[in-house]
């Protein structure tokens, strides 16, 4: 017999991966963050504080917190959390994370198993797709308007599923700053949310990883804060704030969840020394920076959309995000995405194809998701110029730029 490595490999496994030779050069995927704002000088600061004086915390597992993760960051998102979101918990209703991907997975873990249905939005993060039909999970979309989740659409599925004896186990929203929509969701239709979940028992599972990066830093109360029982957990992360490479988020939820899903969180706890710089940093240097960050993600918000606008036309369909790091945008029928991405990545332009960024992925088909926050001014006008031109070699349009004959 022949020995051959892959034989012993698990069946039902993704296909395997390339091997990473760097970004492209027009590179608008992925939570990537402003370099320029990444508060370098502010974390060498803490980080020789934190080491010298905790240092030999590190000789435990857990840190000498707790499996929960490191108490003094736990004690700034209480404290945090309680002013700009309305949530009032204590340091053991929070569980730190190997970022939000990591409590996505727990929360799965929890909650799931095959053939199970839980709601999302209509268009939500491909990540939290991919891991429900990875667990074989069946994922019902519900329609978006321009003030995230439609209660009433929400009913009418809950309603056709009941009739089929289906009871989803929970709804998926991400409500402030919404992936890929940027849309941010008023109080009242988050309580009228609740409502709805109260009515029909499923639970929410609250992802707010971008609601920190709203232009003005002003948002509605979280749906955890609106909730008299135990049927709302929620996530954040440091990712999108901070630094993605961090790897740092975390998961609030009563005592029954987070005891439970510590007993089969057995990694040994998650990373020990972003947690201690996390720690000193965000005490004395979170909100500052913040809102300085947000100043420059608008700003280059801004410069996207002008290129979307003289390169594209009429042909983009947008709305300007209510914060966050990316634009979605619709084209015409016309244009299949999906070839546009394969077209794209040839020639060094990545992007994110609407069919994975939806529940269905026929109804992305017209779709893109475009990050503007890492790409430097020059890249951004050179890759959106750039894809106008590809998108005009494939599909005829846009035929103008800048409203002048191509």
């Amino acid at each position: 017999m022949n020995y051959k490595l892959e034989n012993f490999f698990s069946e039902d496994l993704p296909a395997a991966s390339s091997e990473y030779k760097g970004f492209p050069e027009y590179n608008f995927v992925g939570g990537h963050n402003s370099e320029k704002n990444i508060p370098v000088k502010e974390l060498v600061i803490s980080a020789e504080k934190v080491i010298l004086k905790e240092g030999k915390n590190l000789a435990l597992y857990g840190h000498n917190s707790g499996p929960q993760g490191n108490l003094a960051l736990r004690e700034f998102l209480v404290s945090y959390l309680r002013d700009y979101t309305g949530i009032n918990v204590k340091t053991n209703n929070i569980l730190l994370t190997s970022g939000s991907l990591q409590a996505l997975d727990l929360v799965n873990k929890l909650l799931l198993k095959k053939g199970d249905t839980v709601l999302v939005e209509e268009a939500t993060y491909g990540g939290a797709i991919s891991r429900l039909e990875n667990l074989n999970v069946n994922h019902v979309g519900i329609k978006l308007d321009n003030l995230g989740i439609c209660p009433d659409h929400l009913i009418e599925t809950l309603e056709i599923l009941i009739s089929k004896n289906i009871y989803p186990k929970f709804l998926y929203t991400i409500p402030t700053v919404q992936n890929p929509t940027a849309t941010v969701m008023p109080e009242e239709r988050r309580k009228k949310i609740i409502e709805i979940a109260e009515k029909y028992n499923f639970l929410i599972f609250e992802d707010d990883c971008y609601a920190d990066l709203t232009w003005n830093r002003e948002r509605p109360k979280s749906i955890y804060s609106f909730c008299n029982d135990e049927r709302i957990i929620y996530c954040g992360s440091f990712s999108k704030s901070i630094a993605p490479a961090l790897r740092v988020g975390y998961i609030i939820a009563s005592w029954k969840v987070i005891s439970k899903i510590l007993a089969f969180k057995n990694d040994g706890g998650s990373g020990a020394i972003e947690q201690m710089i996390l720690a000193d940093f965000c005490k004395k240097n979170y909100k500052k920076h913040v809102d300085e960050l947000v100043i420059e993600l608008e700003r280059k918000c801004e410069l996207m959309m002008q290129c979307l606008e003289i390169e594209f036309g009429s042909t983009a369909e947008f709305t300007k995000p209510k914060g966050g790091i990316f634009i979605w945008i619709t084209f015409p029928d016309v244009i299949n995405t999906d070839h546009l991405f394969k077209v794209a990545s040839e020639k060094g332009i990545a992007l994110n194809p609407g069919s994975e960024w939806v529940s269905k992925s026929e109804n992305g088909m017209n779709k893109i998701r475009l990050c503007f926050a890492n790409p430097t001014d020059k890249v951004i006008r050179d890759g959106v110029r750039n894809l106008a031109q590809i998108c005009f070699n494939e599909f005829g349009i846009p035929s103008t730029r800048a409203n002048i004959k191509r």
